[in-house]
């Protein structure tokens, strides 16, 4: 597993791309605006968005932003998809 923080000043972009593992991405100030290619949302700060692997994607900031990338595996090492789960 890593950790990396992630600082976007308003108006800033990621532009397209993909990730080889699973990647948890945690708003802690500002809101981002994702796209997936197939809908839009926003992430806002206290917030959780999962990637799965392979997934193309997008994000910017429309206010300044705070969020960490929790990357969940090894690059080489086949990956599942992210599930919730609810305990019963």
């Amino acid at each position: 597993m890593r950790v990396v923080g992630l600082r976007l000043e308003s108006g800033q972009k990621v532009p397209e791309h993909r990730n080889a593992i699973p990647v948890a991405l945690i708003v802690t100030a500002g809101r981002l605006h994702f796209d997936d290619g197939s809908g839009e949302g926003e992430v806002a700060a206290g917030e959780m968005l999962l990637i799965n692997p392979g997934e193309r994607h997008t994000y910017r900031a429309d206010v300044d932003t705070s969020a960490y990338l929790v990357f969940a595996g090894l690059p080489g090492v086949r990956s599942r998809t992210w599930s919730l789960r609810q305990k019963g």
